[in-house]
């Protein structure tokens, strides 16, 4: 027996335990960083015969409480962190306080690859309770939505679902997640937010090679 056919054994497995096995479907389906399993469909299969109500919201939860697994990995990548880094990431911290947790939103809200969200926030030590709540939030709608709409509309949502995400969209999502822990890490925020007030993006575009470190400042 392939793996795959021992996932799907298990699925099936879940599938039959009704309500609880849906939470148990979506933990495990977050539970691993870029790793996509397809928990979505069995929700769908789950909310044809039971309260798509219930099953949305179980399986949000269960989504939400794996996806913690993403924000402390984020935590144990800043325990490693210089002090100049961490001074850095607090600083960008304090810029997205107010707005950290609509991203945190809309992407746990869309089949994104959430986890190139999920991980800064835990590396820029973004407060566990309001990632949470905006994770929690976004999960159970998505999944609400998917209950209701794939009890009636379930050749709708094998195009809107979309889960059988290729092995190019994950290469593509862990290289901008690399990409991500980079600029966070080596980026002068301060002086970003300096140059931006003065020159704009332009001026941040032709000072991002320094800003990350890549170059240094000319002296005159």
């Amino acid at each position: 027996m392939s793996i795959l056919e021992s996932f799907y054994e298990f699925i099936n497995l879940l599938v039959s335990y009704g309500y609880f096995g849906s939470f148990l479907i979506s933990f495990i389906g977050s539970l691993v960083p870029f790793l996509p399993l397809p928990y979505l469909f069995p929700i769908i299969l789950l909310s044809m015969e039971l309260d798509p109500l219930l099953i949305g919201t179980l399986s949000g939860m269960g989504g939400s409480l794996g996806k913690v697994t993403s924000y402390l990995v984020g935590r144990f990548w800043r325990a490693f962190a210089s002090q100049k880094s961490k001074k850095n990431l607090d600083f960008f911290r304090s810029i997205i306080d107010k707005y950290g947790a609509i991203a945190v939103f809309l992407f746990a809200l869309t089949p994104l690859p959430d986890d190139i969200v999920y991980i800064p926030m835990g590396m820029i030590g973004y407060g566990f309770l309001k990632f949470m709540l905006a994770n929690c939030a976004g999960k159970i709608i998505l999944a609400v939505f998917v209950s209701y709409v794939g009890r009636y509309y379930k050749e709708l949502m094998d195009i809107i679902v979309g889960e059988s995400m290729s092995m190019l969209s994950v290469v593509i999502a862990v290289a901008v997640m690399i990409l991500v822990t980079i600029i966070l890490f080596r980026m002068d925020w301060q002086e970003f937010i300096t140059i931006l007030r003065q020159r704009g993006w332009r001026g941040i575009l032709a000072e991002l090679p320094r800003l990350i470190g890549i170059s240094k400042k000319e002296n005159v």
